[in-house]
C-alpha cells in the first residue's frame, strides 16, 4: 500500500506556488500553498511536509493566511510557527480547534497525514501586505470557517476550497450547498480578475468559472427541490441526478458522497421554509 507522492513548483503572474500530490489506487489528491508579498497562503500537508519544507524554507513571507483549517491546508503550520516564527491568520471559530491534536477519519490521516497542533490568532476583516491591502472574505459552505483572500492591488482572488471544479459531484457530509451558492454570490461582488484555487490551481477566466459554478449549482438545487415536491426520495433523486459512482465515496465510506448534496439542499431549504 504504497503512496505516490509528487510536487511541483511554479509561478504564475507574480504568484508562486507549490502544488503537492499524492496517488493510491486511483485517487488523486493535490494541494496548493501560494506566496504573494511576503504572504503565503495556506501550508500543505503534513503528509506532503518533505515537499512543502523547502518551498517554506527558502520563501520569503513573514505572515501566513489560511483560507480553513482542514489538515491539507494547515498541515505545515506547526513546522512553520516553530522555524519562521510569524504570525498565523486563521477565523476565530477554529483557532481553538487547531492547539488541539487534530481529530479526523483514518483515510484522511492515511493521505494527509496527522495535523500538529499550532497556534493561531485571530484574522481581521482587512489585512495588511508589504504593499497591498487585503479582504478577508467570508465563505462557509465547505468548512464553517471558510474564507478567500482578496489582494486589492492585483485584483487576484485566492478562493481555498470554494471552486475546486465548476460541476460539483460530490461533497464532504457537513458541507452545505445552500451556503456555498451564498458564499459564490458574496465573492462575485467583489473586483477581481484572476482566481488562485487550492486545488485547481489558476483558474482561467476565474470570474466567469465561479460564475458558472454558482449556476451549476443554483440548477441543481432547483432541481432537487423540484423532484422533492414530486414526492421523489433523497436516495432517487441522487441516483437520477448524480448516476456516477465515485472511488472516493467507497474509499471514505461515505463521508464523502453525491447524497450529501441533495440532502444539504432538501433539509436547509426545508429549514428556511418552515
Amino acid at each position: 500500500m504504497l503512496l505516490k507522492k509528487t510536487s511541483h513548483f511554479g509561478e504564475k503572474h507574480n504568484v508562486s506556488y507549490l502544488n503537492g500530490k499524492i496517488t493510491f489506487q486511483g485517487v488523486s489528491l493535490n494541494v496548493y500553498s501560494y506566496l504573494i508579498d511576503g504572504v503565503l497562503i495556506d501550508t500543505g500537508a503534513q503528509s506532503l511536509h518533505k515537499h512543502f519544507k523547502p518551498f517554506i524554507d527558502s520563501a520569503d513571507f513573514d505572515q501566513v493566511f489560511i483560507t480553513h483549517f482542514h489538515e491539507d491546508h494547515t498541515g505545515c503550520a506547526s513546522y512553520i510557527e516553530k522555524t519562521k516564527k510569524v504570525p498565523i491568520y486563521l477565523d476565530e471559530k477554529t483557532i481553538d480547534i487547531c492547539r488541539e491534536r487534530a481529530h479526523y477519519p483514518l483515510y484522511r490521516q492515511f493521505f494527509w497525514g496527522r495535523r500538529k497542533p499550532f497556534h493561531a490568532q485571530e484574522m481581521k476583516e482587512e489585512l495588511q501586505s508589504r504593499k497591498a491591502r487585503w479582504d478577508a472574505i467570508p465563505t462557509p459552505g465547505h468548512a464553517l470557517d471558510h474564507h478567500a483572500f482578496l489582494n486589492r492591488e492585483t485584483g487576484q482572488l485566492f478562493t481555498g476550497d470554494l471552486y475546486v471544479m465548476e460541476r460539483t459531484k460530490v461533497i464532504l457530509e457537513e458541507e452545505s450547498i445552500p451556503t456555498i451558492i451564498q458564499s459564490l454570490k458574496r465573492v462575485l461582488t467583489y473586483d477581481f480578475q484572476e482566481v488562485f484555487c487550492n486545488h485547481a490551481g489558476f483558474v482561467r477566466d476565474g470570474r466567469q468559472a465561479l460564475q458558472r459554478k454558482l449556476n451549476y449549482l443554483l440548477g441543481i438545487q432547483e432541481e432537487v427541490l423540484t423532484l422533492k415536491k414530486q414526492g421523489v426520495t433523497p436516495e432517487a433523486i441522487c441516483q437520477k441526478l448524480f448516476p456516477k459512482k465515485f472511488p472516493i465515496v467507497k474509499f471514505s465510506r461515505g463521508e464523502w458522497d453525491s447524497i450529501h448534496i441533495v440532502r444539504s439542499i432538501i433539509e436547509e431549504n426545508h429549514v428556511i421554509h418552515t
